[in-house]
């Protein structure tokens, strides 16, 4: 059983070791250090059996200075206050590394969406935006979806917004239904956008992508997406992927002698990444437990799941064959695991720039909501293959002129736009 780590306190313990590297002044590391706003609200739904649940719904804005707060809103029975901290601070770090003009935010509420009818997701999607559609809109933050939620989810919340705003406002919401306001090329963008900067980690190692094997921990949107991608652009064998079975609350690996075929396991798996084992196992996949995926004999590591998953323990199992480790969640690796990646030279991709394909899409859909113009899947596609190629190159750039690791050298290139907005707006302002 993997330890459970706190999110927030890996979020601030990274913060907190670049700050004294960049000798920031102890009034800015504070700003920095915390959110600038929290917000925790009740949201009443009327179950379809006729009882009233309470569920509590979080919003954390963590740093706006660089343009409205941006980030997901996540639906998961385990949320809690701390997780969306950590959370919205990682996005302001992510919406600075791929320089695009947003801040950082995250939302979610404390529920299981698997347990709810459709019916009472729309309503409790609806009760969120009821209680707290003043803080939120296109030019104070912007939500989207995330962990458990979906874009229906998404359209229910923009509609739910534009009757309490009294008119059409479909940038308040990102991640929407495509014909609703939503963009071409968002489903796909967070997991393409890892292969992408996977694509330049390798071609930087000099490695031959047709010869490297990838194993994913979990098997949601953003890793099968990230599976496609790195079986059908780079060539790659998908050796394994992981995932929970929502049947008994147990996680598995599953791989296959041929290697795993992404589009075939995504056939036998529901809309929260949950395989169907026996389906899967008629299919000749071979099942193990969920703790084997980092153990692999494999090229690339790619987390995709939940936080603090690569810690102190789990890195004693990783094989000396591993050359990258591609962070497709966000906060997959606490510092003692960071410490072990330097050591041993393996490369990293950190997750503020690792999978920041969905903000950047999400940045998109804005864009042509304001324009009420809309690009083809193919422009969105390349439009999000250059940010990130050009964001990868930025912090590349840093880390071997500096000769640090890629994740200081992410933060560096985030906090230096960071605190370079909050100084040109005036918040550092001293008399």
């Amino acid at each position: 059983m993997t330890e459970l780590i706190d999110a927030f306190t890996i979020a601030q313990a990274q913060f907190d070791h670049m700050a004294e590297l960049l000798n920031l002044e102890s009034y800015v590391a504070e700003m920095l250090r915390f959110p600038r706003r929290e917000y925790k609200f009740q949201i009443p739904v009327r179950m379809n059996n006729g009882t009233l649940n309470i569920y509590y719904g979080f919003r954390v804005q963590h740093n706006d200075a660089r343009g409205p707060a941006k980030g997901g809103i996540r639906f998961h029975p385990s949320e809690t206050l701390d997780t969306i901290r950590a959370l919205a601070m990682w996005m302001t770090w992510k919406t600075a590394v791929v320089d695009i003009p947003l801040g950082g935010a995250k939302g979610g509420v404390a529920v299981d969406p698997a347990a709810l009818a459709d019916s009472e997701k729309e309503r409790l999607c609806r009760g969120w935006i009821t209680e707290f559609w003043r803080a939120i809109g296109p030019r104070q933050d912007i939500p989207a979806p995330d962990v458990g939620t979906t874009p229906q989810m998404m359209g229910w919340m923009m509609d739910e917004y534009s009757k309490m705003a009294g008119a059409y406002t479909p940038g308040a919401i990102t991640g929407k239904p495509v014909g609703g306001g939503g963009t071409l090329g968002r489903m796909e963008a967070t997991g393409f956008g890892v292969v992408y900067t996977l694509g330049e980690a390798i071609k930087h190692l000099k490695l031959d992508p047709s010869r490297c094997r990838v194993s994913i921990q979990g098997f949601g949107n953003v890793a099968q997406y990230a599976a496609i991608g790195f079986s059908e652009f780079l060539g790659g064998t998908v050796e394994c992927v992981s995932c929970w079975d929502r049947r008994d609350l147990t996680s598995y690996t599953i791989s296959h002698p041929q290697g795993v075929n992404p589009r075939d396991l995504i056939s036998i798996t529901d809309p929260y990444g949950s395989i169907n084992m026996d389906q899967a196992y008629e299919k000749g996949y071979i099942i193990e437990d969920g703790s084997a995926w980092i153990q692999k004999d494999v090229d690339i590591l790619m987390p995709c799941a939940l936080e603090g998953q690569v810690n102190a323990e789990t890195v004693k199992s990783i094989s000396d064959r591993v050359k990258i480790i591609a962070e497709g969640a966000n906060g997959p690796t606490t510092l003692e695991a960071d410490r072990f990646f330097e050591a041993r030279g393996i490369f990293l991709i950190p997750d503020t720039l690792c999978n920041a394909g969905g903000v950047t899409v999400s940045y998109f859909e804005g864009v042509q909501n304001d324009m009420n113009y809309y690009w083809s899947r193919e422009e969105v596609i390349d439009r999000l293959n250059n940010k990130l190629t050009r964001a990868f190159a930025d912090v590349l750039k840093v880390a071997e002129a500096e000769k640090i690791y890629m994740r200081d050298a992410a933060y560096i290139v985030a906090i230096d736009r960071v605190v370079k907005a909050m100084k040109e707006r005036g918040w550092l302002y001293v008399p």
